[in-house]
């Protein structure tokens, strides 16, 4: 066993926070092992270390790196790929309830209420002996244009996920988001077809995105959507970049973009409302984002930072593996094909269980 995963063996004995992760395409795995168990809390985004934000709760914990030791190492991953073997949940009770949730939400659209809203649900899994080290190594195996990560906090729990989406990347005053939204089946043909549900989806993740940094920003830069791989599955993506106005600090940008419409919906404060009023549970950290803030953990340099959404993620309890999984709704949205879109999505973390 490494160092960097007998550390983590160390801390999960002692009960103490950590978190391991490893970026899109990066064959380095990061370690931030925190010293004592206290809960640090976001105050002003001018701090340093590995952010972990809820979907919608103000209160933001973090790992603060003069708080923690670092460790980088190399990763081998060469006895890590998956099996096709995918547990299964309760699927009917979900398939309704979620169906019904969904119907809910395309009225509320032809009512005027918003014009997309996404919602999730949430199925549990029960589960044996399950091993960090394996699980994650796994992840960077198979998902290696995804995001890796494995946290834990005390207060928190264990969350651990492969998410696709970029939230906000900044270096010098330069930010780099995207526009993801839309999902199909990879079916290893390169003529992907996308329907007008999911343009349509997309075009409003960018135009929301466009308009919110618009007096923050200048010099934007908006790619042409494209169609980009998250394990087995596909998604419609542009990338969009932009210089900060001078003096303009990272928090305002944070607060204007989260959540985006690729988790909540658009106008964000009516479908949040919907959303926290109809999905039936807490998504807790569930679509919030996650990952360095003001540094770069492997070189150190400040005025830099690397968040991601949290999608395709679980919460592990001793005996249970919570997954999450939502799905854009728009006027075009047909409940059935919403929710085999969700199954779809859950395959990402059943593969590794």
């Amino acid at each position: 066993m490494s160092n960097l995963f007998l550390k983590l063996e160390s801390h999960q004995k002692l009960h103490l926070p950590f978190v391991v992760f490893c970026k899109p395409n990066s064959d380095k795995i990061i370690g931030l092992f925190q010293n004592d168990a206290h809960e640090y809390f976001i105050e002003n985004f001018e701090e340093k270390g590995f952010v972990f934000a809820p979907f919608s709760d103000s209160k933001i914990p973090y790992i603060p790196v003069e708080e923690s030791q670092v460790y980088v190492e190399k990763a081998t991953l060469s006895d890590f790929y998956l099996d096709n073997k995918i547990p299964f949940g309760d699927y009917e009770n979900s398939k309704s309830d979620f169906e019904e949730l969904v119907q809910k939400g395309i009225n509320a659209i032809e009512n005027g209420t918003f014009q997309k809203v996404v919602l999730s649900r949430k199925e549990s899994i029960a589960i044996s002996n399950f091993d960090h080290e394996t699980a994650f190594k796994k992840l960077i195996a198979n998902y290696p244009t995804a995001f890796k990560y494995c946290f834990f906090h005390p207060k928190i729990g264990l969350w651990i996920g492969a998410s696709p989406e970029q939230f906000l990347k900044v270096n010098n005053q330069v930010i780099h988001t995207v526009a993801l939204a839309g999902t199909q089946v990879f079916e290893d043909d390169e003529n992907v077809n996308w329907g007008t549900k999911e343009q349509v989806e997309q075009q409003f993740v960018t135009n929301f995105i466009e308009s919110s940094l618009k007096k923050y920003v200048t010099e934007v830069s908006v790619s042409k959507p494209f169609t980009v791989k998250a394990g087995s599955i596909i998604h419609i993506k542009s990338t969009i970049s932009a210089k900060l106005l001078e003096h303009q600090k990272l928090k305002q940008i944070i607060e204007v973009l989260h959540p985006t419409p690729a988790v909540c919906g658009l106008p964000k404060a009516e479908a949040m409302d919907f959303i926290l009023q109809n999905e039936g549970y807490n998504r807790e950290y569930y679509s919030g984002f996650l990952g360095e803030l003001n540094i770069d953990l492997i070189t150190f340099k400040t005025e830099e930072s690397d968040l991601f959404v949290n999608l395709r993620c679980m919460k592990i309890d001793e005996t249970l593996a919570q997954l999450y999984m939502g799905c854009g709704i728009t006027k075009d949205s047909i409940p059935n094909k919403e929710y085999i879109e969700t199954v779809n999505k859950s395959k990402t973390m059943k593969k590794i269980l």
